[in-house]
């Protein structure tokens, strides 16, 4: 009579288990995208203290291209907003994954009970 609730048991382990590799792929993602972040904004600093005088090269695969200061203010601004949104999205994701393990962590916690009580 154990032996289905040993096996709802295992299923649902495995379930957690999973909940868990996805969360840590989250918090990886958004470690990954923090460091972006900060390197983004150390560069919008350094665009900032330049004036039109300066040339401004962008590294495109291999080649260095020349790019006007605007538009180098502009395309790190946009790459800032994108990010930003990004870690919005992985903070929701995180959330509701954490959600999720909370309620399978308490599931296994009833089952393991119900396992244990039956004789």
């Amino acid at each position: 009579m154990a032996e289905p609730l040993q096996k709802k048991l295992q299923a649902e382990l495995e379930k957690y288990q999973q909940l868990q590799k996805e969360l840590g792929r989250a918090v990886a993602a958004r470690q990954k995208l923090e460091t972006q972040l900060t390197e983004n904004n150390i560069v919008q600093e350094e665009l900032q203290l330049l004036d039109e005088s300066n040339c401004i090269f962008r590294l495109l695969g291999p080649v260095l291209l020349r790019q006007e200061l605007r538009q180098a203010r502009e395309h790190v601004g946009k790459r800032l907003q994108y990010i930003g949104g990004e870690l919005k999205r992985y903070e929701q994701q995180m959330q509701e994954l954490e959600r999720r393990s909370e309620q399978q962590r308490e599931l296994l916690g009833r089952l393991q009970q119900e396992l244990q009580a039956r004789p």
